[in-house]
């Protein structure tokens, strides 16, 4: 019934004063006087369930009882597999077209974040090598460098000057180590700034760099793509985390929203619909390439990565028995084996 203020009142010889109970029945009349009946509180309760205090009228105020609201179900529309392979196609052409823009010096940095293995690195290096046979035919050579694996500070500073030239484009492909120390990033800050001159500085004597005739200061006029499995959100680093801000507030930061199991699957299963995932293997046909589709949904929660990686080594395997493949796959390819 809701709770009841007690500015004045006596239970048996106990005074009350300014205390509040809960309601159990409204104010009576009784041969003593008018009482109420509360449920005891704590100090005043001896193992009953009620009490009745001799109150007057005017000293009694009935508290509004609160109202919960129940919390209102938002329905979420939950995204089909169409919508999200559609999702996934979408972002994979903006890489490319991203890309092709850095070559044509429209931007002049991107950062490409995605799990491992699912075609980051193909779809940036196939429009590099496009653009590039216009320069291999004219003898230019190659404009555009993959580099991959260890760089330290000094390294990166010379390959950068290697690259400084209008039309330069220098990926960083798993390179992670260039994004996670404080040198390398404010070289690449310094190369990617949103000035007209992009001067980056070695302030440091080197022999390898007198060696390789590179100056200690030079104006970098090309493009930088990172490609990387990095989250930046992610970062737990404080530190890091700020440097991480600076570099991507002078990049495009383009996320493959490859997330969960369930999108790499899908990412999968789009690159086999094309014709293209297992176009390099004269033993896997339509059929046996769906054979090995199916068997990664199968496995998908044991086995050690969803990726279009994964699906090459058992269209290896596919490749070298037809009989035992699934059983070569379980004992090679999954992280419990049988």
């Amino acid at each position: 019934m809701g709770k009841v203020r007690i500015i004045n009142g006596v239970h048996y010889r106990r005074r009350i004063t300014d205390e509040v109970f809960d309601l159990i029945k409204p104010i009576q009349s009784g041969k003593n006087g008018s009482f109420i009946t509360v449920k005891p509180n704590k100090p005043f309760s001896h193992g009953q369930k009620t009490m009745r205090i001799r109150v007057l009228p005017s000293d009694i105020v009935l508290l509004a009882e609160k109202k919960t609201h129940k919390p209102t179900k938002v329905k979420v529309k939950l995204e089909t597999d169409e919508e999200a392979t559609q999702r996934i196609v979408e972002r994979f052409d903006i890489l490319e077209e991203m890309t092709n823009a850095t070559i044509a010096t429209d931007i002049r940095a991107m950062i490409v974040s995605g799990p491992p293995g699912v075609g980051k690195s193909y779809g940036v290096e196939k429009q590099l090598s496009k653009a590039s046979m216009f320069d291999v035919l004219a003898s230019i050579g190659p404009k555009y460098e993959v580099v991959k694996g260890a760089m330290t500070p000094i390294g990166l500073y010379a390959i950068m000057y290697k690259h400084a030239g209008e039309g330069n484009v220098l990926v960083f492909d798993d390179c992670d180590m260039v994004l996670q120390d404080d040198l390398s990033l404010n070289l690449l800050k310094a190369a990617l700034d949103s000035g007209k001159k992009r001067r980056v500085f070695w302030n440091a004597d080197s022999n390898l760099l007198r060696r390789e005739g590179i100056p200690d200061s030079f104006d970098f006029e090309g493009a930088i793509i990172f490609i990387t499995n990095l989250k930046f959100n992610h970062v737990r680093s404080k530190k890091l985390q700020n440097h991480l801000e600076a570099l991507q507030s002078r990049c495009h930061y383009l996320d493959l929203t490859l997330d969960t199991m369930r999108d790499k699957l899908l990412r999968v299963k789009q690159i086999a619909s094309t014709g293209n995932l297992f176009s390099g293997y004269s033993k896997i046909d339509e059929k046996a390439g769906a054979e090995i589709v199916e068997f990664m949904e199968t496995h998908k929660d044991t086995l050690r990565e969803m990726s279009l990686r994964m699906a090459l080594k058992i269209a290896d395997l596919r490749s070298i028995s037809e009989d035992r493949w699934e059983l070569l796959a379980k004992n090679t390819c999954m992280k419990n084996s049988f």
